[in-house]
């Protein structure tokens, strides 16, 4: 049995809707694909602003940090890890059915962009020296 193959290939940009959300309630955010784009690409473009801005806290953070253990920070993750799902939760869109599964998006971008800025910490860190004397709890 021979199966046609249809060639892939990208949606149109400008082009109608092929399918529709079986949701009666589901209101168009945008009038074609090249819309929808349009808006994620300013959405990103604020994102990547605060994202730049939390990289330049990421490094000031080395300057507080006192080996490479405490530059990874583990319990520190899990509290940021938690605190994004829960923000997700209060933040998930209650309209056009929201989006299901959001806290676990929200949560695998924050454990991959952690994962980026600790590497970029720990370089940070590499080029730092200690500061005054040695504290108490190191000099025991």
């Amino acid at each position: 049995m021979s199966t046609l193959h249809q060639p892939q290939s990208e949606p149109e940009p400008h082009g109608a809707p092929v399918r529709r959300f079986l949701d009666p309630a589901y209101r168009p955010m945008a009038a074609d694909l090249a819309g929808v784009r349009r808006e994620i690409d300013r959405i990103d473009d604020a994102i990547v602003l605060l994202l730049a801005e939390r990289a330049m806290y990421v490094k000031d953070a080395a300057r507080f940090k006192r080996d490479a253990f405490q530059v990874s920070a583990p319990a520190r993750q899990e509290q940021v890890f938690a605190r994004v799902r829960e923000l997700a939760r209060r933040h998930e869109p209650g309209f056009n059915g929201g989006f299901e599964g959001l806290p676990r998006v929200v949560e695998a971008a924050y454990r991959a962009l952690v994962a980026g800025y600790i590497a970029c910490e720990q370089n940070y860190f590499g080029s730092t020296e200690p500061v005054g004397p040695p504290d108490k709890e190191n000099s025991q």
